[in-house]
């Protein structure tokens, strides 16, 4: 109980410190972790006793409740706030001083999940590589499209619309909950009011995350249980398609253009390089200590 309560921990902590970082997806680390399809599992098993609040099946809302893995998704969960709240700082900083290496580091550590990823495919096939390739494009010209500007104060319920949007990302791999935020131009304000501790702001911020984690939860857990190796692979070219974001030349933070490596090239190839290998390492040590899960076989 207490391993797995540190495991599920340093899991989360590990995510949290990938969703600060626009571009990098907490989905992605718990992904490479072997966590992914356990944690979609016992998120729809709580939603699902949540909306048996309206039907009145306190027997049913039971049962669901039975089926979270409370143990894993408790400390999978305050690992992830912690790495916010202690690394929402030090993320911002290094993006406004070493967004060349930082962005390097985590576009090494995306392709590595991508390699990771594919592993994953039970049976693959050509049309997987295909889905692959075209989901990668379509979310590589998105990203190009730019980002929205939004100029003065946010409001609460603008909070709580862009923590719906974001939590649907951050669980799926390869769109990160930051990058969203990026692309609807609410990062700084969302960053500024947990480095404020702007309570009511992340409140409502995390109000809108329940809904949002709450019904989205329901369609992936289906699509994966339905389609398990399609899905995937979608999954797969999200990420890929995400490298664009994280591309460190001209600032690797945000900005639709692809500049040419001009400074800091070795620090970035060396960086890319620990990234990468950082990620197939924690691959290798999850499934040595606890294997990847089967959803499908549940």
């Amino acid at each position: 109980m207490i391993k797995e309560a540190i495991r599920s921990f340093a899991s989360g902590f590990l995510m949290g410190s990938a969703d600060v970082v626009p571009g990098v997806s907490g989905g992605t680390i718990a992904l490479v972790l072997g966590i992914y399809e356990r944690l979609i599992s016992s998120i729809r098993s709580g939603s699902s006793a949540l909306g048996t609040i309206f039907t009145g099946d306190f027997a049913a809302m039971k049962r669901h409740i039975q089926q979270v893995e409370w143990v894993f998704l408790t400390a999978l969960l305050v690992g992830i706030l912690t790495a916010v709240l202690t690394l929402a700082q030090i993320i911002e900083t290094l993006l406004e001083e070493q967004p060349i290496v930082l962005s390097a580091a985590f576009f090494g550590l995306v392709v590595g999940s991508v390699l990771v990823a594919y592993g994953l495919i039970r049976q693959p096939v050509p049309r997987h590589l295909v889905v692959i390739g075209g989901v990668g494009l379509v979310l590589f010209v998105l990203l190009g499209l730019g980002s929205a500007d939004t100029s003065g104060d946010m409001s609460l319920f603008a909070f709580f619309g862009s923590g719906a949007l974001a939590i649907c990302a951050m669980i799926l791999p390869g769109i990160s909950g930051s990058l969203i935020l990026v692309l609807i131009g609410t990062y700084d304000s969302v960053l500024g009011a947990v480095n404020d501790r702007n309570y009511a702001a992340v409140a409502m911020f995390a109000a809108g995350a329940v809904v949002g984690l709450a019904l989205f939860s329901q369609i992936l857990y289906r699509a994966l249980r339905e389609a398990h190796d399609l899905v995937l692979a979608v999954l797969i070219g999200l990420m890929a398609g995400s490298l664009r974001i994280l591309w460190p030349w001209p600032d690797g933070v945000a900005g639709p253009d692809l500049g040419a490596p001009d400074t800091q090239v070795f620090s970035a190839v060396v960086a890319a390089l620990i990234g990468l290998g950082f990620v197939v390492a924690i691959s290798k040590l999850s499934k040595k200590i606890e294997g990847v899960s089967d959803l499908s076989s549940s």
